[in-house]
Formats: structure tokens, C-alpha cells, sequence
């Protein structure tokens, strides 16, 4: 039986840290700010630095290499659901939980061309480019165009590769963006923007994230990117200005799926079904229900779990985007479709402690 527990979004979550930020810099979040006890270990600044450590949850800072970053860790929150890259930057881009900024997961039906996209790369699941205009993909205004309304400044800093592809251009709408090249670029760059008021930094660091994916957790690889994303860390705590404080976080975390604990889903199952969502939460349109006594998952039907991507009102699309319900994998198992990747050691998505936990970490 896979474990579930629904992310809080009344003030313990991703959607939450970010309202709190965005209330302290002037502007008007549409979402529940953090829960007074949590709120009140941020502590009141000019400027805020949110360093995002993608794929970095909350039970991996135990890892030997992530020392420093447990010693700034004052507490965990929720990733939403699902515990995925383009979901939950979502969520920090419109200050919504999934359910009111429409993208409801990493593989998403999007009905207007009647095709699976793959959100990260904005093509079809077997590469094909999608006729899709992702400017407006979502909601306005979101948290740049608040802040930039009420006076603040909004940056971000990302690989420089990432500049103008469909996802940023999703994301970043309205909020300045400053691509760096390595490691010592990101936190110079960091650094030095924190220097003047009223801005939030939102900085990216992508290493953990790969490196769990390829090679998983126990590999020497994952070592030298937990090692490579705390001394960056490091680094931006000593050098960042007074006025300036330093908050970090987690997209989501990740568990390790050896290929014995890999299901693929018979091509017979995939008649008259269309599969998405991610292999630990996986959506389908059609009847699921009479897959889930052949596999290790639980079927459920969307009207019982629609909670789970957060509270309304639903984004327009909802209903459309939205599967007929999801089969929602046991602990230790990953699901495939037919065009899934089966080479990926690392994966999330799903409720469990491991995928859902994510660290508040705080210096300033």
C-alpha cells in the first residue's frame, strides 16, 4: 500500500514560504502565508535570497556531504503534489497551489492540441515539438508581476541554457533573469544582486536533481553534487550582504527504483487509455481501477483526491487537464507506460515522506 499524506497547504507547504516572501516585500499574495510558528524563523530582512535545491528533500540532508545544510535547517514543509521540478516551480511562480495555476503534473494533458506534453521540454513523450504558446501558460498576475506591482524587484538565477526555452518562458514571465555558467558564476551572481532592497532572489541549483536521477543515492556522483550545491551554500551565507537573509528549500525529494522494483504496464493496458503524471502518481483517462489488482498500486478516482493538488478555484483547464483518477504506486515500486524512461535510477512524485518533505533552511 503506497503511503499518503496530502501536502498542507494551509501554511506548511512550498505555496505557503513563497506567500510569506512575497507578503514581507509589499505584495498581495493569493494563498495562506506560512503558519505563525514557522513564519516567525524567517527573520525580517531588506532582501530575500530563496535558494531552490532541486531534487534536495528534506530526509536527504542526512547525507555526510549536506552537513552545513542540515546546521541551517530549522524545520520541513510540503512540496505539492505531485513532488515534481515543473509543478512545484509553478507553484512558485504564481504563489498557487496546482490546482489554481493548472499544471497538475510533469507529463500533462493539455486538451488544446490532444496530446501528453513533457512540461520540462514542452514536446510530445517521444519528442516531437508541441504547437503550444507557453507565455500565458499561466495564470496572471503571477508572483513577479505582483512584486514588480507593488514596488519590489524580482530576479532569477538560472543555468544560462535555460534562457527562452517554453519552460522559462512559463515560469519567468515578468521576472528578470540572470543565467550563470558554473557553480562560482551562480554565487557571485547571487552575492551581488542580493546587495540592494526590496528584491527577491530566486536562485536555481539543478545538480542533486541529475545526479539522484542517473545514478542514484548511494553513488559516488550523488556525493560530489550533494558536496558541490552545500559549499555553494556555504560560500552565499558568508558573503551575503547584512540586510539580505538566506532561505533555502527543495522542489521535492526522491527515492531509489532498481530496476527490480520497475513495473511496466502491459501494451495490452494501454487500449483506450491515455497514461501521464509521473511513474510514483500515475494519471490515467479511462478506467484505471481494473489495472490496479494486476499491479502494486491503489487506484483512485479524481473526485476523491482532487484535494490533492490544493484548494480552489480550479484553474479553467482543471477538469480537462486532470485524469480520470490516478494509480498511485506502493512505496517501493515505479510504474511505466510505454513511452516512460526506464534508465532513471532516482524518481518522486508521490506522498510519501521521502518525496513530499522538503527543508526550510535558514541563514541571515
Amino acid at each position: 500500500m503506497p503511503s499518503i499524506t496530502v501536502p498542507d497547504y494551509s501554511g506548511g507547504s512550498l505555496v505557503n514560504l513563497v506567500a510569506e516572501l512575497e507578503a514581507r516585500l509589499g505584495g498581495s499574495p493569493p494563498s495562506p502565508r506560512l503558519h505563525t510558528a514557522l513564519a516567525s524563523l524567517i527573520p525580517d530582512a531588506a532582501t530575500y535570497v530563496l535558494v531552490v535545491f532541486d531534487g534536495l528533500g528534506d530526509l536527504q540532508l542526512h547525507h555526510p556531504a549536506a552537513a552545513s545544510l542540515l546546521a541551517d535547517r530549522v524545520g520541513a514543509i510540503d512540496s505539492p503534489f505531485p513532488a515534481t521540478t515543473t509543478v512545484s516551480l509553478a507553484t512558485i511562480a504564481t504563489g498557487r497551489p496546482p490546482a489554481q495555476h493548472g499544471l497538475l503534473g510533469y507529463q500533462l494533458w493539455m486538451p488544446e492540441v490532444e496530446q501528453v506534453a513533457n512540461t520540462i521540454k514542452w514536446t510530445t513523450l517521444w519528442g516531437e515539438p508541441l504547437d503550444i504558446d507557453t507565455t500565458d501558460l499561466l495564470p496572471a498576475p503571477n508572483l513577479w508581476e505582483r512584486l514588480v506591482a507593488a514596488g519590489a524587484e524580482p530576479i532569477t538565477i538560472q543555468p544560462a541554457g535555460f534562457d527562452r526555452t517554453p519552460l522559462t518562458r512559463a515560469l519567468y514571465r515578468g521576472c528578470r533573469f540572470e543565467g550563470i555558467h558554473t557553480v562560482g558564476e551562480w554565487v557571485e551572481a547571487t552575492t551581488q544582486l542580493a546587495g540592494a532592497n526590496r528584491r527577491l532572489v530566486v536562485a536555481y541549483l539543478p545538480q542533486v536533481d541529475f545526479a539522484a536521477h542517473v545514478h542514484g543515492q548511494t553513488s559516488v556522483e550523488y556525493a560530489d553534487a550533494v558536496r558541490t550545491v552545500t559549499l555553494a551554500w556555504e560560500h552565499l551565507r558568508h558573503r551575503l550582504p547584512d540586510d539580505a537573509v538566506l532561505v533555502g528549500t527543495a522542489d521535492h525529494g526522491h527515492i531509489d527504483f532498481p530496476a527490480g522494483h520497475q513495473i511496466k504496464i502491459p501494451k495490452a493496458d494501454h487500449d483506450g487509455r491515455t497514461f501521464y503524471g509521473d511513474g510514483r502518481a500515475m494519471y490515467v483517462k479511462g478506467d484505471g481501477g481494473t489495472l490496479a489488482g494486476n499491479l502494486p498500486a491503489t487506484w483512485i478516482i479524481r473526485e476523491e483526491m482532487e484535494h490533492w493538488w490544493g484548494p480552489g478555484p480550479h484553474h479553467s483547464t482543471f477538469l480537462e487537464r486532470a485524469p480520470d483518477g490516478v494509480l498511485v504506486a506502493d512505496d517501493d515500486v515505479l510504474l511505466l507506460h510505454r513511452h516512460s524512461d526506464d534508465r532513471m535510477i532516482g524518481n518522486h512524485g508521490a506522498l510519501t515522506d521521502a518525496e513530499r518533505r522538503i527543508p526550510l533552511l535558514i541563514s541571515g
